[in-house]
């Protein structure tokens, strides 16, 4: 069975691309410029993890946080379920 405990276990791994920190920044209306700190503390204490296929689903508040299973490279994230 697959947990979101895979995906926290490999917090350290997670990374994305600068289109990715735009997108990011963008849809969830952050001011930091460091996301993937952001989103490492929301997956950490996230309400709940999901893997469908090739991605994790992350439900953190009102955020949603795609990230692919493979290389945790986070994909985007947007608001709302």
């Amino acid at each position: 069975m697959i947990t979101g405990d895979e995906l926290t276990y490999n917090l350290d791994k997670l990374h994305t691309t600068e289109m990715g920190i735009g997108r990011i920044k963008r849809n969830l209306r952050l001011e930091t410029d460091e996301v993937i700190e952001w989103c490492k503390g929301a997956i950490a204490r996230a309400d709940g993890i999901e893997r469908r296929g090739k991605n994790w689903y992350v439900y953190a508040g009102n955020a949603v946080i795609t990230v692919n299973a493979h290389s945790y490279t986070v994909i985007t994230a947007h608001s709302g379920r």
